[in-house]
């Protein structure tokens, strides 16, 4: 993974609880922001489990017909590859083993999982950190997944880490873009050589027109890919701003957004959510959150933010929560007490949808369902 300094351990028991409020002074796109600050406590959001059963669950969408995918990481494997095939992740995190064990599920609207498709490479490391699939997001009705799982420095050497088109109704996948090949052909400005994966540690990806768009966070970039396969970068975090671990994106309002992760120790309030104008500039849209994996908007422009734990060194089990922020920065606690979340979208029917236990004992997946009262728009 890339977590570091430092590694994520697989998390424990879920503990879920509702939420409290948190008002900020930090309106979005505001310059310079400022930090959030501890307000009264409220209990509105109501959370329950709406799916179980998932693998280290990672990124949500919604397809056409309402129906939830799931990307999961899997569960790795013994396959390992050497030097002599290619440049190593360097102790203590790796070597890498891997497994076909990553998989996409869909999650009907009673909360039935079935496997859309599976055999995805999944790569685990020296900590139990595991990479599959990281995000699936749809052009149409076209399913595309974000596998990071894949690339020979991730013990894959026939696998490269991929966008991947997905038929579901068939259960199979294949190769769109190949995102080891781009990344050793297009280094960024700043990497981080002490915590440098080759194949790099992909995570956050959306659907932008008829584009994707994804997001590295060991390299430290944002790039857009097309269905015919061409990667482009749209920026490079790390030229700007150094070793801060972009992780997921979203779009409002013509821009995007990206979330950061931070690295080991944890910095609580330490985490900025950057803006990104179609003319690329990047500026600071909202800052004070910490370990920042999800990342959403409503049709109102409001902002939903997964913390997916907080310090004070190390990773914790039940400090994760959800965050909302409305257009004049004011801050409400949908939910706190999670255990190592790792994905968030809002959904169609005004509910917002968070996958939990993502990094715990495989099968100890699931997906929460948190109903805000008056929030009913998409």
């Amino acid at each position: 993974m890339w977590f570091r300094q430092g590694a994520l351990v697989p998390g424990l028991v879920a503990v879920v609880a509702m939420a409290g409020c948190e008002s900020g002074t930090t309106p979005l796109d505001n310059t310079p922001p400022a930090q959030a600050t501890v307000g009264r406590v409220t209990a509105n959001a109501t959370v329950s489990v709406f799916a179980t059963g998932l693998v280290f669950p990672r990124g949500l969408a919604f397809g056409p017909n309402g129906d939830l995918f799931v990307a999961e990481a899997g569960s790795g494997g013994t396959t390992a590859t050497t030097p002599a095939q290619c440049t190593q992740v360097v102790p203590p995190v790796g070597p890498y083993t891997n497994g076909p064990t990553g998989r996409i599920s869909r999650i009907n609207k009673q909360g039935v999982r079935t496997t859309a498709a599976d055999g995805f490479p999944s790569g685990i490391n020296a900590f139990g950190d595991v990479s599959g699939v990281a995000a699936v997001a749809f052009i149409g009705n076209n399913l595309y997944a974000l596998i990071p799982g894949g690339g020979c420095s991730h013990g894959s050497a026939d696998v490269p880490a991929q966008v991947a088109l997905v038929r579901p109704g068939q259960g199979t996948w294949s190769k769109v873009a190949d995102l080891s090949k781009y990344l050793a052909a297009n280094p960024v400005q700043a990497p981080e050589p002490g915590d440098f994966e080759p194949d790099g540690a992909w995570y956050g990806m959306i659907q932008q027109n008829e584009t994707l768009v994804a997001v590295e966070p060991n390299h430290g970039e944002v790039v857009r890919i097309t269905r015919q396969g061409n990667v482009s970068r749209i920026v490079d975090i790390s030229a700007l701003y150094g070793h801060i671990v972009p992780t997921v994106i979203a779009q409002w309002g013509g821009n995007l957004y990206i979330s950061e992760l931070g690295t080991f120790p944890i910095a609580n309030g330490s985490q900025t959510i950057l803006k990104i104008d179609p003319q690329g500039n990047v500026t600071q849209a909202a800052t004070g959150f910490t370990t920042v994996l999800g990342l959403d908007f409503d049709a109102r422009g409001r902002m939903y933010v997964l913390e997916t734990t907080a310090g004070p060194f190390f990773p914790s089990p039940g400090t994760g929560r959800v965050i909302r922020v409305d257009l004049q920065g004011n801050r409400d606690v949908l939910a706190d007490k999670l255990t190592f979340p790792t994905g968030l979208r809002f959904g169609p029917d005004g509910a917002v949808y968070v996958s939990h236990v993502g990094f715990g004992p495989p099968g100890m997946g699931e997906i929460l369902r948190i109903v805000i009262p008056g929030t009913t728009e998409r």
